[in-house]
């Protein structure tokens, strides 16, 4: 199975430079290759391509908005931020607009491969070094009023779990064999419980509760 790829960043030798990673591997394609977000945005409607790799500090158009269009109207689309920033916030950014991807830019390229690879099959890869950075430093309301936080039923961490994992309402509930309102029931709660107002802080709960795994390496 070919993994098709667009490649999206202002600067023409970070593109170059991916580019020989990916085509020194079997099974990758690069389609097309863009300088901003817009264009990237055009492209992925066209070639509707199994991977965009983009960066977040571009001229123009959002990077961030980009992905959430693609990521909206292209369901089979996996957006993959390779980027140098290390702030936590950009990366709960990344979260929330539905990016499968979020690696560094020093990172090796075996590991940009693995990222890919790992998305194309389903899956997140997040850069383990700002996830450790971002766990270190979450608190919630409620854990700072007590050290212990509330416990979970067997069947609220499944949710979560799933949840984080990236998976859709909609597929958790196929999973559980339940009805999506009931997972929506769950994740209302959940969130409730836990004081927590997005996906991205869910997530970061998952990962610092190790309910899911940050990814080994750095």
């Amino acid at each position: 199975m070919i993994i098709r790829c667009i490649l999206v960043d202002d600067h023409t030798l970070i593109r170059e430079g991916v580019r020989r990673i990916l085509e020194a591997e079997q099974g990758f394609a690069v389609q097309g290759e863009a300088s901003g977000a817009a264009e990237a945005l055009e492209m992925a409607r066209q070639i509707k391509p199994d991977i965009v790799l983009m960066d977040i500090g571009m001229p123009g158009m959002s990077a961030f908005e980009a992905a959430r269009l693609m990521v909206r109207e292209c369901p089979r689309t996996r957006v993959i931020f390779l980027t140098m920033h290390e702030d936590e916030e950009y990366l709960l950014k990344c979260l929330e607009v539905g990016a499968s991807g979020y690696v560094l830019k020093d990172s090796p390229g075996s590991r940009l491969i693995g990222a890919v690879r790992e998305v194309h099959a389903g899956g997140k890869y997040l850069s383990p070094r700002v996830m450790r950075r971002l766990v270190a430093n979450f608190r919630s309301p409620a854990e700072a009023m007590r050290t212990r936080g509330p416990i979970l039923t067997p069947r609220e961490h499944e949710v979560v779990k799933l949840l984080a994992e990236g998976n859709s309402v909609r597929k958790v509930a196929g999973l559980l064999g339940v009805s999506s309102k009931t997972v929506e029931a769950h994740k209302f709660n959940l969130m409730r419980k836990l004081d927590i107002h997005n996906k991205a802080q869910l997530v970061t709960y998952a990962i610092q509760k190790k309910i899911v795994k940050i990814p080994a390496g750095s």
